[in-house]
């Protein structure tokens, strides 16, 4: 390294140092040594493969998507019983991380994040992030991106908090859906149930699905007339408050299928996939999803005993399998512009990516 590279590289740890800022060194493209993925080969290119370009979060990583700028931002979601600072004494509450492709950087962008998980662009560019519990938001927020200002969507409906927002998907009219669960944490539990809602420009809020069990992943069909959204139902509200010798009942698994009018209304409820009936029933459940531009769904399954992603045809008819190994996948993002065919799994603690031979579905 020459001296004004290193000089400049000196000034830039300092100035992130000064601004609160993480920066890890450039990653390299490792194989992480998962079963080769199969299937279609005009979705599985020969000798595609995944590979690991980050592996530095607490206990999962989620909601990886692409900003316009071109940077890829995931959610380092930090559970508190587990992620504390050296010490052991303090708790995080979430980062979010930016990923520059070009350079294999990354660096936190926001710390703590609320507890995020789900995170997507609108067509402006801005970012809308889902935050949870566990020292989280609990709300729907927009950052502009160029200022880094953040506004709250949604904090509340019918005049009680959110459990912890999940997941989202946006359509092309500006309608904002996502879901509400609650996997973790300590605050008390005041909404009505799991739901769906969608928010819509005029910024009123309308809760669309109640019968969608523990709502997670959700996603707009890329001809905008289907809404698919995930059960994940693990039991109990606070899975780390088990204690020795018991159990809690799991509830439905599912990815389920609406039809989305053009007023985003729902109806028309069907099961596309009951992970209960699956050959092996060790299957933690599926949980984010995308679609590429012909409508195609990339399923992530944390199913132990094949976790990976799938990808299903709109009837049903799975396509290919992109496998993770042991690791239990989170979410799916797909590239822009040249890279739209880029796939990025958040899995385990680390972000992978693989190139597929489909070009992912974004807003026009």
């Amino acid at each position: 390294m020459g001296a004004v590279a290193f000089k400049r590289t000196i000034v830039t740890l300092a100035v992130l140092a000064l601004t609160g800022f993480a920066v890890t060194s450039p990653a390299v493209a490792v194989d992480p040594g998962f079963p080769a993925p199969t299937g279609d080969p005009s979705i599985i290119p020969p000798g595609a493969r995944v590979d690991r370009i980050w592996d530095g979060g607490c206990t999962l990583t989620e909601g990886v998507a692409a900003a316009h700028d071109g940077m890829f931002y995931f959610s380092d979601t930090t559970f508190t019983k587990s992620c504390k600072d050296p010490s052991g004494k303090f708790l995080q509450a979430g980062n979010i991380w930016k990923y520059d492709p070009k350079t294999g950087e990354a660096m936190i962008y926001r710390s703590p994040s609320g507890m995020s998980n789900g995170l997507k662009f609108d067509r402006e560019g801005n970012m809308i992030a889902a935050l949870g519990a566990d020292y989280g938001g609990r709300m729907l927020i927009k950052t502009d991106m160029r200022t880094g200002r953040s506004w709250i969507l949604t904090g509340m409906f019918e005049g009680k908090p959110y459990n912890a927002l999940n997941d989202i998907s946006i359509d092309e009219k500006g309608r904002i859906y996502f879901t509400d669960p609650r996997y973790l944490g300590h605050e008390p539990v005041m909404a009505d149930g799991f739901a769906a809602y969608r928010l819509d420009p005029d910024g009123s809020v309308h809760r669309i699905a109640t019968d969608c069990g523990k709502c997670n992943g959700i996603l707009v069909s890329p001809d905008q007339k289907r809404l698919y959204i995930v059960s994940n139902d693990n039991g109990w509200l606070e899975f780390q408050n088990l204690k020795e010798g018991e159990k809690t009942l799991s509830g439905p698994h599912l990815l389920q299928v609406y039809d989305l009018a053009p007023d985003g209304t729902l109806s028309g409820r069907r099961v596309f996939k009951d992970y209960s009936k699956d050959r092996n029933p060790a299957c933690s459940g599926p949980d984010g999803l995308v679609a590429d531009v012909e409508g195609t769904i990339y399923m992530a399954e944390r199913c132990e005993h094949r976790p990976g992603v799938a990808v299903y045809a709109s009837d049903g008819r799975e396509l290919a399998f992109i496998s993770t190994g042991k690791e239990l996948p989170t979410n799916v993002g797909f590239g822009r512009g040249e890279d739209a065919n880029l796939l990025y799994i958040t899995s385990g603690k680390s972000l992978y990516r693989i190139r597929v031979g489909k070009r992912g579905y974004q807003l026009p």
